[in-house]
């Protein structure tokens, strides 16, 4: 009797063990999701003729949040919303991350449409790079921002926090990333590296790494050698 016991222990044991190993697999995934289309979304900027300034700037940059998806919706009223990484120039200059992020728009204004798009800002300066260690920041509000000039050959000086830069599909006017909330992301920063962490331990330190960045990390280094 005693036997089958701990057996039936035994069993209920690996089950349940079977079972959390797969929430966090899961849970995992969707961050890795993430991180891979973000890769994809920093690859299309790298080589779209339109995105010189980028290109040529990023090396410059203090960190970088890529929202492989931000969906801008509405009539009148409206807003814009998606998730987004983070990444930093960490010890000695290396990229260092992610750090995961909500990003929120609410809008007010003549607007109408409907459109997803790839979003890259390129955040310039130490301000713009210590606002998003803070649980919650507002761009425009906490940081300046400025949209990125297009074009082959773009050249501008610009004087601001975030440098914004959008690919859009569908049609939309009359909405910008100025006004936009990034909250910390702490459940998929926690699910990511499996255990609690700061946006600082992420950013600022670089004690934890995941080498399911490794791939963005490199095309990072690449990209600003």
């Amino acid at each position: 009797m005693l036997k089958t016991r701990v057996t039936h222990f035994a069993r209920w044991l690996l089950v349940s063990l079977l079972v959390a190993a797969s929430g966090t697999a899961l849970a995992q995934s969707e961050q890795q999701k993430l991180v891979n289309s973000a890769n994809t979304t920093l690859s299309n900027f790298l080589r779209d003729p339109q995105m010189t300034w980028l290109q040529q700037n990023l090396r410059n940059a203090k960190a970088i949040v890529i929202a492989p998806q931000l969906v801008k919706a509405g009539f009148i009223f409206g807003g814009s919303g998606g998730r987004a990484v983070i990444f930093a120039r960490g010890p000695g200059g290396k990229w260092v991350g992610p750090a995961f992020a909500a990003m929120a728009t609410a809008s007010v204004g003549f607007q109408a449409g409907v459109s997803v798009s790839e979003d890259i800002t390129l955040v310039m300066t130490d301000n713009g790079f210590n606002t998003l260690l803070a649980p919650s920041m507002k761009i425009g509000g906490d940081a300046s921002i400025a949209a990125g000039p297009v074009g082959a050959g773009a050249s501008a000086n610009i004087m601001a926090d975030f440098v914004t830069f959008s690919r859009s599909r569908g049609v939309f006017g009359g909405l910008n990333l100025d006004g936009t909330v990034i909250n910390t992301s702490n459940d998929w920063n926690q699910a990511f590296y499996g255990k609690p962490v700061t946006q600082p331990d992420i950013l600022v330190r670089a004690n934890v790494h995941n080498k399911g960045a490794n791939a963005i990390i490199a095309a990072l280094t690449k990209a600003t050698k």
